[in-house]
């Protein structure tokens, strides 16, 4: 069950035998991913690392996962991806859509983000995201965020006070389309993935359990 207002968020319970930690969003992706491929439960996921872990709260300190003592167990989403209606896979931290032309396109262009993660390395993308309440934040800066602008907003992004602003939107989706126009390199939990023009999101609740 997502979280809902006023109820607590998942467990204390002591490392189940079987647990597998993991050290960045990328690796648990592929965890995940096999996992779908080959029909097989997901075991309780430690996290050793990764803005997940950021945002759950985790410190990266693997001497948390022996000893038997009690830990915060917690149910995730993740997010289910199809570009331009024939390619599929799932993220869970975040996925970023942006141009590359020129360079690098931090500073020209639309840019978009997809967060189940509240943060995207240093950066506080999404601060009043959370990765159990059955949405993903859909973060836009459109094409009227300037140079400076941007360069102030990005100072601005490690604390998460980027927003509000004109030329950014947040909205929270369980499902949502992406047109994002003429073909746009995507990351997925900070690999690249390819491009696509279109990308369909579908939040996935309670898909896995991880461990801080």
């Amino acid at each position: 069950m997502t979280i809902g207002k006023g109820l607590d968020w998942g467990t204390l319970s002591p490392p189940p035998a079987d647990l597998v930690t993991i050290s960045s969003d990328a690796e648990l992706r592929e965890l995940v991913i096999a996992a779908r491929h080959s029909d097989s439960a997901l075991p309780v996921v430690g996290l050793l690392g990764g803005d997940l872990m950021r945002t759950v709260g985790g410190t990266g300190d693997a001497s948390r996962f022996v000893g038997g003592e009690p830990i915060p167990q917690l149910p995730i989403d993740i997010v289910e991806v199809i570009a331009d209606e024939k390619r599929r896979s799932l993220f869970v931290a975040h996925l970023v859509a942006r141009r590359t032309w020129r360079g690098g396109s931090w500073w020209l262009g639309p840019i978009t983000a997809a967060m189940n993660a509240q943060f995207h390395g240093r950066w506080d993308v999404s601060p009043r995201g959370h990765p159990n309440d059955g949405k993903a934040d859909i973060v836009t800066a459109t094409t009227a965020l300037g140079v400076q602008q941007r360069v102030i907003a990005r100072n601005r992004l490690p604390l998460g006070t980027h927003v509000p602003h004109p030329a950014i939107t947040v909205r929270q989706l369980a499902a949502t389309t992406l047109e994002v126009g003429r073909p746009t390199a995507v990351w997925l939990d900070g690999v690249r993935w390819g491009t696509a023009r279109r990308v369909e999101l579908t939040v996935i609740p309670d898909a896995l359990v991880v461990c801080v």
